[in-house]
């Protein structure tokens, strides 16, 4: 059970032989992608110069998996999320662990938005983004992959 990131959704939305050999390797395993990623996804889309050829691709990628929404669920734990990673690698200071702020730890929050879903869920993240190894080193519930190291 997986939800693919937007870096390896993107890359299989340009047809990439080696991901798509991945996917047909596993057959019935679940995989699905979540409203965070469609976001990232569509501004890409947005910001590209073929916009109605990609928003079509999208439109038909979007419609053949499911996305996963964002819940009061998700959003505790995302909260715990943050707070495991500010814990593990903020300053051990609380007072200046107060005015430090996520991006400077070195993870964005979509990406652990996407994360909380993952967890929420009890999916494995697809991604070639590393910040999903440190943020599984703080919160162990997380589990993550990439396919991309393999090809």
């Amino acid at each position: 059970m997986y939800l693919l990131d937007t870096n390896h959704s993107s890359k299989l939305l340009d047809g990439r032989p080696d991901l798509i050999r991945r996917l047909a390797s596993l057959e019935d395993a679940y995989i699905s992608t979540c409203v965070i990623v469609q976001g990232e996804l569509r501004f890409m889309v947005e910001r590209s110069e073929r916009r109605e050829s990609n928003l079509g691709r999208l439109q038909t990628f979007l419609r053949d998996i499911e996305v996963h929404a964002v819940s009061p669920e998700v959003a505790d734990i995302y909260g715990e999320l943050k707070n495991a990673l500010y814990a593990r690698f903020g300053p051990r200071s609380r007072l200046l662990r107060r005015g430090t702020k996520l991006d400077q730890l070195g993870f964005t929050d979509n990406d652990l938005w996407i994360a909380a879903i993952a967890v929420h869920n009890n999916l494995t993240v697809v991604s070639q983004d590393s910040d999903f190894a440190r943020i599984a080193e703080a919160y162990p519930a997380l589990q993550w992959e990439n396919w991309l190291a393999e090809s």
